[in-house]
């Protein structure tokens, strides 16, 4: 499942600590225990062509294949005290909440599902059943026949594009560039899987234009002009404390290189910009959609989904009018 392939004795535990050794087999210590659920608005995964303005519950585990320096969720993807930081639930339990609490779809999240493979399609099989879609929000780091066999279950991803270079993935982030462009390729050659892309611009480390250039390049010739890209303020955190803060003028440097290369959809994230949070047509360039944070400020597309001044279809996953979850964040707690 995981590139990584850690070599493990009996009794220890992979570089993500929730896959162990246990009388010769390898398991995922952490099925069914989840480090909190809340219900959060779709944008803040973010997608922002799923079904807009819905609310989608969230959750995650402990652990982690990926060893970021800058992670924003480390207390849980770091963490080594599963048991006491965790609340039990079941697939089923989680697939009644999200119906009870009128959320579209179920969304994996804060950590990789990856590390937590079985308890994540178990939790997209329950889902499907009720009629409830499911999110992965993850890096991207997996082998080619378990990737296969994952997104099968899942109707929307956003993939975390790190960097696009080796040398910050092995330094930064353990990890390999070429198997998360191989990820990106799949989701968008073979599956119906809707996916967005974010990257984390961290000054001095991947925001150089040469870089930006590249990568967006590189999107638009493997993935095509409609997948969304998101760029993200990066925030001092973990082990990154003495970097500065991303100032709003790299963001719309990126942002501008990016639409520049021919991606229609390009937005910035963990700042405030009219224009980088709003959709505009990619055919006549009419704004579409415009937001406040999270939450839906002014809708100018039809139901079916399309500009009303050109008639071109805008890329994504639409059902009619947009929902009104808005900005809120409300934690729940399910149990068994």
């Amino acid at each position: 499942m995981c590139p990584r392939a850690c070599r493990l004795g009996e009794g220890q535990r992979g570089v993500c600590f929730v896959r162990a050794c246990r009388d010769g087999q390898v398991v995922l210590t952490s099925y069914g225990r989840s480090t909190g659920f809340c219900i959060d608005p779709i944008e803040k995964k973010p997608l922002f062509h799923f079904l807009p303005g819905t609310p989608v519950l969230s959750f995650g585990t402990a652990g982690c294949n990926l060893t970021c320096k800058f992670c924003q969720n480390w207390e849980t993807s770091r963490a080594r005290d599963v048991e006491r930081m965790s609340e039990a639930a079941s697939p089923e339990a989680i697939a009644r909440a999200a119906v009870k609490s009128g959320c579209r779809s179920v969304a994996m999240t804060y950590n990789d599902p990856v590390v937590f493979f079985e308890y994540a399609v178990d939790v997209a099989e329950a889902c499907r059943r009720v009629g409830v879609h499911t999110v992965a929000v993850t890096a991207g780091y997996m082998m080619p026949a378990p990737r296969e066999a994952f997104y099968r279950h899942i109707d929307a991803a956003n993939v975390d594009l790190k960097a696009f270079s080796q040398r910050f993935y092995r330094e930064m982030s353990g990890g390999d560039l070429n198997r998360v462009l191989d990820t990106l390729v799949y989701l968008r050659s073979s599956t119906e899987v809707w996916l967005e892309i974010t990257t984390l611009l961290i000054p001095g480390e991947n925001d150089s234009e040469r870089e930006i250039d590249e990568m967006t390049r590189w999107i638009f010739a493997n993935l095509g002009t409609d997948v969304p890209l998101h760029f993200s303020a990066f925030h001092p955190d973990f082990r990154l404390q003495g970097h500065p803060a991303t100032p709003l003028s790299t963001l719309q440097r990126a942002r501008g290189i990016a639409l520049g290369n021919g991606l229609a959809h390009v937005y910035i994230g963990n700042a405030h910009d009219d224009d980088g949070s709003a959709t505009f047509c990619a055919g006549c360039g009419s704004r579409l959609v415009a937001r406040i944070g999270y939450q839906i400020s002014d809708w100018a597309m039809t139901d079916a989904g399309t500009c009303p001044s050109c008639g071109k279809a805008c890329a994504g996953v639409f059902d009619g009018k947009p929902g009104r979850w808005g900005n809120r964040r409300l934690p729940i707690a399910i149990g068994r």
